[in-house]
């Protein structure tokens, strides 16, 4: 029996730069053109009724690149914010941000507060962007906050799968498929715990090129697979099959 329905779709968005080489152009045309792309999959999910969308914008490995495109980044994440987030607004998008906020300038910081308290109460599409996210960072943020609440696992010596997911970023969400572009076939430490069971689709196709078409042959990649979760019956609990 295939997966009948998807309601969480996670994406790592690669090949922006890759892109603008194979265009000419220099890499800040590709991340902007990735923006024109987020518009386009964001709108296609709300009209295909997926219930949450993330997106992977900045690892907490960019940092590394070089200093001038760091900056580009996450100018470029305040500038799409302030142009964006009333048309997400008036589509019923929740928007949502995870991650490590302390690099942040305030600036940033004040914009990414104001679109998800504009947005707070919206239902159509619950949308969530990684930026200085990490897979590990998650998983220790988690512990370490289960710590400083004083949690009744860590008084009993106890701590248990659903103790962990109560505290991670985006509190025990998991996505049911996982589309990476560009060609690279590994995680990159991007939500290490959430994808444990996840389907994963890889598309060599990049980040840019990514449309509704290329969402729609990973759908399709999805509803064709049966979900076990190590186990020998489907998630249908009314279908079984012969072991």
């Amino acid at each position: 029996m295939s997966s009948s329905k998807i309601s969480h779709i996670s994406i790592i968005m690669d090949g922006n730069g890759r892109w603008a080489k194979k265009t000419g152009m220099p890499r800040a045309f590709g991340h902007r053109e990735g923006i024109k792309s987020i518009n386009k999959i964001v709108s296609a999910c709300s009209v295909r009724q997926i219930e949450e969308l993330t997106l992977f914008a900045f690892s907490s490995e960019n940092w590394k690149r070089p200093n001038h495109e760091v900056k580009f980044l996450l100018s470029l994440f305040e500038e799409s914010i302030q142009k964006y987030v009333d048309d997400l607004h008036n589509n019923n998008v929740k928007v949502n941000f995870i991650g490590d906020m302390s690099k942040f300038n305030n600036r940033l910081l004040k914009n990414i507060n104001d679109a998800e308290k504009l947005t707070k109460d919206n239902t159509n599409l619950k949308l969530n962007f990684a930026i200085n996210y990490g897979g590990k960072w998650d998983i220790i943020n988690s512990f370490n906050k289960m710590l400083k609440s004083n949690h009744e696992s860590i008084q009993e010596k106890n701590v248990k799968e659903k103790d962990i997911e109560e505290f991670l970023a985006l509190n025990g969400s998991s996505p049911d498929l996982l589309i990476r572009t560009a060609g690279h076939y590994r995680l990159s430490n991007f939500m290490l715990w959430q994808h444990a069971y996840s389907e994963i689709y890889f598309t060599d196709c990049l980040w840019p090129d990514f449309d509704e078409q290329e969402l729609d042959l990973a759908i399709k990649y999805y509803l064709k697979t049966t979900r076990k979760f190590g186990s020998l019956v489907d998630i249908n609990p009314s279908v079984k099959e012969d072991a």
